[in-house]
């Protein structure tokens, strides 16, 4: 496989003047190369099915079906050999909402990956020391520092971006994005939403358990109900919605306006003075022998399934492990909330350790 391109290289002909903006283009381009050299060997998967390369520990399986809402708001990506580097991996669900939330998902999907791989291309160079024409880390270089950094970064850049598109409108229309790089023995999580991902983990008597590794950010969780309110919104819930939590612009809004179930997302700028972010929660966790996979999912999964079921179902085979928790799930919709319209669901199932 050809090894990774050096954005720092490419940019070396250009001065400060260009700007960021035309610097970030560049990476993007490059980013776009990388990806169409990965579709083509089977290392980028963005529909159902299963990626697994010779020389990787990891062995993943995807799938997503929609509900009964319309078109399927839900997508996702998995990216093996991330940026040209063997041993990095890049996996994602995105779940849209609104209007337009099955164009702002994929949005979301098409641009993280770039802005990510610019930024954290970017904080290698500037914790590395160039010798001979190859970088090398210094004495102070934190692995998970680089890519917590690399997320705040792109979340940021991504949300700018869809505010600034000209075709897709995001004034009342989103997406949750649940992100997770893996390299070597390190995974980090970055969550932006209501995806959830949880660990299938061997216990000391030799159990498989399920360890939540994500929050569901929603307008209610304390931290962020306070953050809310301090931004000048408020948390509601209607009268035929019970249970369900919502962000609301101002206190002058009508009670059947407008209101939004997350207290994180991209786009929804209705809402994003009054106390809505797009910046992640980014969490580390290094792989035990112990440690079998990871689910991403969006909450069409959660809302009928548990983290042990799911772990459970997935732990049965990995080949359709993805397929499998989605059938499972979309049948727990018919059978616990008949009359009500069954959610998109999107599952990418991360094996650790393939042999």
């Amino acid at each position: 496989m050809k090894k990774m391109v050096h954005f720092s290289s490419l940019l070396s002909g250009f001065s400060p003047k260009n700007g960021k903006k035309r610097r970030i283009n560049l990476g993007r381009e490059a980013t776009i190369a990388l990806a169409k050299e990965a579709r083509k060997n089977g290392l980028l998967l963005t529909s159902p099915g299963n990626v697994s390369a010779k020389w990787s520990d990891n062995y993943v399986s995807a799938y997503s079906k929609g509900g009964n809402k319309g078109i399927n708001q839900d997508c996702f990506i998995v990216w093996e050999g991330f940026g040209g580097k063997e041993d990095v991996m890049f996996c994602g669900v995105f779940d849209g909402h609104g209007p337009w939330g099955h164009l702002v998902g994929k949005r979301v999907k098409k641009v993280m990956p770039a802005y990510l791989l610019h930024y954290w291309q970017e904080a290698m160079a500037q914790c590395s020391i160039l010798m001979n024409g190859e970088l090398f880390k210094n004495a102070n270089f934190d692995q998970f520092g680089m890519w917590k950094k690399s997320f705040l970064k792109a979340c940021s850049t991504v949300d700018y971006d869809l505010e600034l598109h000209p075709v897709i409108d995001s004034l009342y229309s989103g997406t949750a994005a649940l992100t997770i790089i893996r390299e070597g023995d390190l995974i980090v999580l970055a969550n932006v939403g209501d995806s959830r991902a949880v660990l299938g983990t061997t216990s000391d008597d030799g159990s498989l358990v399920a360890v939540q590794l994500s929050v569901d950010f929603k307008p209610n969780l304390p931290q962020e109900a306070e953050r809310i309110h301090q931004s000048g919104g408020r948390v509601c819930q209607a009268e035929d919605e019970p249970g369900v939590s919502r962000i609301r612009a101002s206190i002058d809004e009508e009670p059947e306006g407008p209101g939004l179930a997350l207290s994180r997302a991209f786009g929804d700028f209705f809402v994003k003075d009054f106390g809505l972010i797009s910046e992640p929660d980014v969490i580390q966790r290094t792989i035990t022998a112990r440690d079998r996979f990871v689910i991403l999912a969006t909450d069409g999964v959660w809302d009928v399934v548990s983290n042990e079921k799911a772990v459970e179902i997935v732990s049965a085979g990995k080949e359709e492990s993805a397929k499998k928790l989605v059938e499972y799930a979309a049948a727990q919709w018919k059978r616990k909330r008949p009359g009500y319209a069954a959610d998109d669901i999107s599952v990418v199932c991360l094996f650790l350790h393939n042999p």
